[in-house]
């Protein structure tokens, strides 16, 4: 998992979300990773979860703010989710 974070984080994940107008610049650090964690091991779990699940997490995921762009959102998580897709815990 610790590997599929460094990735994620080494894509812009957590560090490009700092700072945006979302709410996520409100998070204090320990909260901050904490999500940091949950999203890595949502990715880890990702194909093991059922269609509909899927759906409804990228649904909410996708649901952004004015300040960002819905579209290109929905592409960036989309390609995230694709280049993960064979990440497990082990590698």
């Amino acid at each position: 998992m610790a590997r599929a974070l460094s990735r994620w984080e080494g894509e812009g994940g957590a560090q490009g979300m700092q700072g945006k107008q979302d709410g996520t610049n409100l998070l204090a650090n320990p909260e901050r990773q904490v999500l940091e964690w949950l999203g890595a091991a949502l990715v880890i779990e990702w194909n093991d979860l059922p269609t509909d699940v899927q759906r409804a997490i990228f649904r909410h995921a996708a649901a952004v703010k004015d300040s960002y762009d819905p579209i290109q959102l929905k592409a960036r998580i989309a390609r995230f989710l694709h280049d993960h897709k064979d990440d497990v815990e082990g590698s």
